[in-house]
C-alpha cells in the first residue's frame, strides 16, 4: 500500500509539474509549502491548547471557591509590558565575567547571599522576590507562556490565605478531582523555567521570579502541596535533575550568574521536607559519579 501511494504521488507530481521546473525543484517547493502550513497549524493548535488549559484553570478555581472573584487580572502581563517600556540597566552585571563574585550587590541581587541562613519558618520565597530588583527582559513567548500557570498558582495561594482567615470557604478536594489541570499547569511552569535556565537572559524578568516564588510557596504550603505533589512529583524530580545537569554542564565564561540563580532555586526546593531527601540523593549521586571519574583518571595517569 505504501509503495502504491508513493508511486501515485510521484505520478501526480510529474503530471502537475509546471513547465520550466524539474521534478526535484517542484517536489521541494511542494514540501516547503506543506511544511509552512504544518507550522501554522501547529502554532494554532498550541494557542488553542493554552486557551483550553486557561479555561480549565478558571473552572477549577470556581469549583474550589465559587465566591472567589477571579478578576481579569493582567498583573503579570502588565509587569512584562512595563519592563519593555521602562527598562532598567544592569549592564555592570552583564559585563562582569563572573570570575569575581566578591561584589556584594552582584551576589545579593539574585537573592543568594543571606537566604542560605534563613530559618525554614521564614517565608524565604517572598523574601527572595523582594530582593530581586525589577529587571529588564523583552517580552517573548518564553515568558508569556508562564503567565497562565503563574496566575493560576497565585490565585490558588490567595484562596488558601483567605480561607485560612475565614473570609472565604474553599473546597480544596476539587484539586484531587481535576488532576489534568493541576498537572498541566505545574508541568507548563516547570518546562518554562527549564527553558529559561537552559538559555538564560540577564537581567532576569520579574515574571520568571514570580514563577519560581509561586512554585516554592505552593510546595511549602502543606495543605496545597499534598494535592500537587501526588500528581506532579515525577515532574518535579525531572525538574531538579535538569537543574543539576545545567549547573554541571555549563562551561561558559559568564556562567556564574546563571549558576547562582539555578542553585538558589535548588536550595529553595530543598527547604521542603518532602523534596529534600530526593534532592540530596540526586546531589550525592552526582558527587559519587564525579569521584569515580576522578579515580579512573588517577588510575590511567598512575600507569605512566
Amino acid at each position: 500500500y505504501l509503495k502504491i501511494s508513493k508511486l501515485a504521488l510521484a505520478f501526480a507530481i510529474i503530471r502537475s509539474k509546471p513547465p520550466g521546473k524539474s521534478c526535484k525543484e517542484y517536489t521541494e517547493h511542494l514540501a516547503k509549502t506543506i511544511s509552512e502550513q504544518d507550522c501554522g497549524w501547529k502554532s494554532k493548535v498550541e494557542a488553542l491548547e493554552a486557551e483550553v488549559l486557561r479555561l480549565h484553570q478558571e473552572l477549577l478555581l470556581n469549583k474550589i471557591c465559587p465566591r472567589f472573584c477571579l478578576k481579569n487580572d493582567a498583573s503579570t502581563e502588565t509587569l512584562l509590558h512595563q519592563e519593555c517600556i521602562n527598562p532598567m540597566s544592569y549592564s555592570s552585571q552583564l559585563e562582569d565575567s563572573g570570575c569575581d563574585v566578591s561584589n556584594d550587590y552582584a551576589f545579593d541581587s539574585l537573592g543568594i547571599g543571606s537566604d542560605f541562613h534563613q530559618s525554614e519558618h521564614v517565608d524565604t520565597s517572598k523574601h527572595w522576590l523582594e530582593r530581586v530588583p525589577p529587571l529588564n527582559l523583552c517580552c517573548t513567548s518564553k515568558e508569556e507562556s508562564l503567565t497562565a500557570p503563574v496566575q493560576f498558582l497565585q490565585h490558588l495561594l490567595e484562596i488558601r490565605k483567605l480561607s485560612e482567615r475565614g473570609i472565604l470557604q474553599a473546597d480544596f478536594t476539587e484539586l484531587e478531582n481535576d488532576s489534568f489541570t493541576v498537572c498541566n499547569s505545574v508541568s507548563q511552569l516547570l518546562d518554562g523555567l527549564t527553558v529559561f535556565y537552559n538559555s538564560p537572559k540577564f537581567p532576569v524578568s520579574n515574571i520568571l521570579t514570580e514563577a519560581v516564588c509561586g512554585l516554592i510557596s505552593l510546595i511549602t504550603d502543606t495543605k496545597l502541596s499534598n494535592h500537587i505533589l501526588k500528581k506532579c512529583f515525577k515532574k518535579l524530580e525531572e525538574f531538579k535533575k535538569n537543574l543539576i545537569r545545567i549547573i554541571l554542564g555549563n562551561s561558559d565564561v559568564n556562567r556564574f550568574q546563571t549558576l547562582h540563580a539555578v542553585s538558589n532555586t535548588l536550595v529553595l526546593l530543598g527547604r521542603n521536607n518532602i523534596l529534600r531527601n530526593s534532592l540530596i540523593s540526586l546531589l550525592l549521586s552526582e558527587v559519587r559519579q564525579f569521584a569515580e571519574q576522578l579515580l579512573q583518571a588517577h588510575q590511567v595517569l598512575s600507569s605512566f
